[in-house]
């Protein structure tokens, strides 16, 4: 047998097969186009394959016939032609032997995260005077065998394999629920190609839709039901698939992290418990929550209802998240010392963060996942509900599980509220020191609402004429009560004046308005001296410590503050309620972090409900997942548009606070 005979032993060779058989096929970057600009380029860890050579003799044999294989196995089915016509070869050398070409060469990067094509055998290959290519088989769909959803469920098909391969698979910090996009009833299929399209697949994890699905595709599943109940077993199908994803990002952390004896050398146990906490419990929790559903759908890719093993594990299963979520303030606290006054647990942290394990991401975005992952469900579970029958004894157990992952969320939403509220009121108390009658400030029911510096222009009458001179005073406002204070350091105010929240009257000023009471010449001396805090309101105290009416003209450095100031100070004399009907509605694009108690913390995706917009960049507003209420930047929202989109948040929001009432 000579050399060119042995690439493909599988069948003799014939004369008019011998040319093509002299042209071994090669990997992209060993293409003559690829050796132009060099050997070292970045390709998927999937495209290579070790290949161990015994001898000199044998080695270009065995390393074509693996590269063959290989080559089978990354293609994978599309509208556009996967080999180029002799005529539009765009760069290469068409003498040159196993030369792939650019189509084939784009799709293998997406098949190298898609699974489950089928290929004919190497006999079935085209040989035209050119590269050798596999020949796709076509899925033949038999209709009358899926006629009625009966038989489709009488046909048990199973769902195995679908979460076996995680070397690709999506972490949950790059995993967006589809029912968290304001646009979940689009289509799930993807949009057909196009044939006269040319693209490039980038190299990018991707995740399956229940439609996706090769069981599903093989067996034509999806145009034998509705498009509801497609819809249906697409958010039932998100519930566990986003739960596979979760699930490997926390075993990630604990692996990566938390069992890091290198990492954990750096610090103290106490550091380290308040760090990771109980996310052991919380993984462990998952896992089986994850076992049960993953097994309903290996039984069957048609799932009935989830409803029954989500309620299980909310009410009792799932009691290490709110442990987890009431730690959250000593966790952040922790982390953000150790950065700031630690520099080998620092310099700890960066490697591991930089291990292709943690694929670039930092531990906080690991730790935070219990918090995200809780408050997600009940907008799963809700559309769940959505594509339900209201009719069917379904929508009423999948009502029940919303229930239940509602109050989950409150709990664990009290839990971390709870303890920052009363480690914040303690640490307030010691820092203040009274100069009058002293008031008592640590209790159960009390908490910060909002604090910070503000200018006051005070009115000083001398002995022949009165004056405008400007101080500095610090707000403590709290659900109750205003503690005015002077600052002395940042650990340290001394009490001036308080008052019951219920004696405070508040009015934005603006500049016309100035030449009146209380201080009259506030105008001249603000403009005159151009002062940073000309963004000033009026703050009445019908009765103070002393049980004496006070009124102070007070400035903000800028127009956000004082409307901020503003609202929190007259939200509970303001008896009016807003309909919101009314209200713009927003997209979270950006995740953001509360920095002040008066902002809201945004994860993307969420809608909220704008209260107030000022022009330095600020929105007021309702976070719809749960009511919460605050101050976030507009740049990290989008407003929608779509009418119909937003009635179906009006309903959804209806549905989840009206549940949260009633736990």
């Amino acid at each position: 047998m000579s050399p060119q005979q042995g690439v493909t032993p599988q069948r003799p060779a014939s004369p008019q097969d011998q040319p093509v058989e002299q042209q071994p096929v090669v990997l992209s970057t060993n293409s003559p186009a690829a050796l132009k600009v060099g050997t070292q380029q970045i390709i998927p860890k999937n495209l290579a394959s070790e290949i161990k050579v015994t001898s000199k003799a044998n080695s270009q044999n065995a390393e074509t016939s693996k590269r063959v294989l290989k080559v089978r196995s990354m293609v994978e089915s599309l509208s556009v032609p996967l080999v180029a016509d002799a005529e539009e070869e765009a760069e290469g050398d068409l003498d040159s032997p196993g030369t792939l070409r650019r189509g084939l060469r784009s799709t293998s990067y997406r098949r190298a995260v898609v699974s489950g094509m089928d290929f004919d055998s190497s006999s079935n290959f085209k040989k035209k005077n050119r590269m050798s290519q596999p020949i796709l088989k076509a899925v033949v769909e038999d209709k009358e065998k899926f006629s009625s959803l009966g038989r489709i469920k009488k046909k048990m098909l199973k769902g195995q394999g679908t979460f076996d391969g995680e070397e690709n698979a999506v972490l949950y910090q790059n995993y967006k629920e589809k029912a968290l996009d304001i646009d979940s009833d689009e289509e799930s299929e993807p949009r057909e190609q196009k044939s006269d399209e040319k693209i490039v697949f980038h190299y990018k994890p991707l995740r399956s839709t229940w439609s996706q699905l090769s069981v599903v595709k093989k067996n034509g599943l999806s145009e034998a039901i509705s498009q509801e109940e497609r819809k249906r077993q697409e958010a039932i199908f998100e519930v566990i698939s986003s739960e596979h994803s979760y699930l490997l990002s926390l075993e990630i952390l604990i692996r990566m992290f938390k069992n890091s004896r290198e990492l954990s050398l750096t610090m103290t146990k106490t550091e380290s418990h308040h760090l990771f906490s109980n996310i052991t419990d919380v993984y462990e929790a998952s896992k089986k929550f994850f076992k049960e559903l993953e097994a309903r759908h290996q039984n069957n890719i048609f799932i009935d209802d989830i409803s029954d093993i989500v309620e299980k594990h909310t009410s009792s299963t799932f009691d290490p998240y709110v442990k987890y979520c009431t730690n959250e303030v000593y966790q952040q606290r922790t982390l953000q010392k150790l950065l700031a006054t630690n520099p080998a647990f620092k310099e700890v942290l960066s490697r591991i963060e930089s291990h292709e394990d943690c694929r670039n991401l930092p531990m906080i975005s690991f730790l935070i996942l219990p918090m995200q992952r809780v408050t997600r469900l009940p907008l799963l579970m809700d559309t769940i509900c959505q594509k339900t029958p209201k009719n069917s004894p379904k929508y009423e157990n999948c009502k029940q599980a919303l229930k239940e992952v509602s109050k989950l969320v409150r709990l664990c939403n009290e839990g971390a509220r709870k303890m920052e509220r009363t480690e914040m009121m303690y640490t307030i108390n010691s820092q203040l020191e009274f100069k009058i009658k002293p008031f008592p400030l640590v209790s159960s029911s009390r908490w910060l609402v909002k604090r910070g510096e503000l200018t006051a222009y005070v009115e000083d009458t001398g002995l022949f004429s009165k004056r405008t001179s400007k101080q500095q005073v610090y707000f403590f406002l709290f659900n109750d009560v205003l503690i005015i204070t002077k600052k002395k350091s940042e650990e340290s105010y001394n009490v001036t004046d308080y008052s019951l929240r219920d004696q405070l009257v508040v009015q934005q000023c603006d500049n016309e308005d100035l030449t009146s009471s209380p201080v009259k010449n506030a105008s001249t001396m603000l403009y005159s001296r151009q002062s940073s805090a000309a963004h000033l309101f009026r703050l009445a105290v019908l009765s103070n410590h002393a049980g004496e009416k006070v009124e102070m003209l007070l400035g903000t450095e800028t127009q956000s503050d004082r409307a901020r100031w503003i609202t929190v100070l007259g939200r509970d004399r303001d008896g009016q309620k807003t309909d919101r009907t009314t209200l713009t509605q927003v997209e979270i694009i950006r995740t953001y972090t509360a920095k002040q108690s008066d902002e809201l913390s945004l994860q993307v995706a969420d809608v909220v409900l704008v209260y107030q917009k000022v022009n330095d960049g600020w929105y007021e507003g309702e976070r719809l997942r749960d009511g919460e209420r605050g101050w976030f930047p507009m740049e990290c929202a989008k407003e929608i548009t779509c009418r119909a989109t937003i009635d179906k948040n009006m309903e959804r929001m209806g549905r989840l606070l009206g549940l949260e009432t009633n736990v």
